[in-house]
């Protein structure tokens, strides 16, 4: 049980980056490494939006990167989230507590299907993860071993 305890609290340490939430891009590590995917979501937002830290931590990097703002964020755990494209409000050492502003939502992110995107990634050490998982369970929906309608 000290496991199942220790993911509940995981998952209130950690909220939404932007409001509404919605989901324009999902998670596709690629199968290997050194191959392209998408190591993180694209959450779709207003352009301008306030993008907030989804958890507490200290601020590792607030700069502009191959032209793009991007924001990173080390949590405990060994836990990092990046958040591009943002006109960062933070610098690299300061502190945020999980909702703190740490800029406003750019447009232009490549791959993004509605006006403007945060691709929001997570990190643990070199491994990319779903940010997804910082939030708690997803809904899961069983569908039929055959076709409906094959018999």
């Amino acid at each position: 049980m000290p496991a199942f305890a220790a993911f509940l609290t995981l998952l209130l340490l950690y909220q939404w980056p932007v409001q509404p939430p919605s989901v324009a891009r999902p998670f596709q590590p690629p199968p290997q490494p050194w191959l392209s995917g998408h190591r993180g979501v694209d959450l779709g937002a207003p352009p301008g939006a306030v993008v907030r830290s989804a958890g507490s931590g200290v601020v590792v990097y607030a700069r502009r990167l191959a032209g793009r703002g991007v924001v990173s964020v080390a949590h405990a755990g060994g836990l990092r989230t990046t958040y591009e494209p943002v006109t960062a409000t933070v610098a690299a050492g300061d502190t945020v507590a999980a909702g703190d502003p740490i800029g406003a939502l750019e447009t232009g992110h490549p791959g993004c299907p509605v006006t403007a995107c945060l691709h929001w990634g997570l990190r643990r050490g070199d491994v990319y993860l779903d940010p997804l998982l910082l939030l708690g369970p997803r809904r899961v929906r069983l569908l039929p071993l055959t076709p409906v309608g094959v018999q």
